[in-house]
């Protein structure tokens, strides 16, 4: 279970559009994940803007990388997005919370 911190940091880092935008992609592209360079082409960003956000994704535990030959593969952490996806709904859904 992610503590109260480590969801708060997630939700801020998906709180920027872009950052948002990013892994909507890389969540839609599955376990295969996307090199780098098509990220760039798909959302229209420059590389050092991508840069910078997805050193957030990755810092707070969202996004992981893996150097393939000479590509980096971006990959959802698909643990952490449930643990975030987890914390928000606990107790949320309880038959006293849904009627109150």
């Amino acid at each position: 279970m992610m503590t109260l911190e480590e969801t708060a940091d997630c939700l801020a880092a998906l709180g920027n559009p872009t950052r948002l935008a990013i892994s909507r992609l890389l969540v839609k592209a599955g376990e295969r994940g996307l090199p780098v360079g098509a990220i760039q082409s798909e959302l229209g960003i420059p590389a050092s803007t991508l840069s910078h956000h997805l050193r957030h994704l990755v810092t707070v535990g969202l996004v992981f990388q893996e150097r393939d030959g000479v590509s980096l593969i971006c990959r959802t952490n698909y643990p952490s997005i449930k643990g975030v996806i987890d914390f928000l709904m606990l107790e949320c859904c309880s038959m006293e919370n849904a009627q109150g």
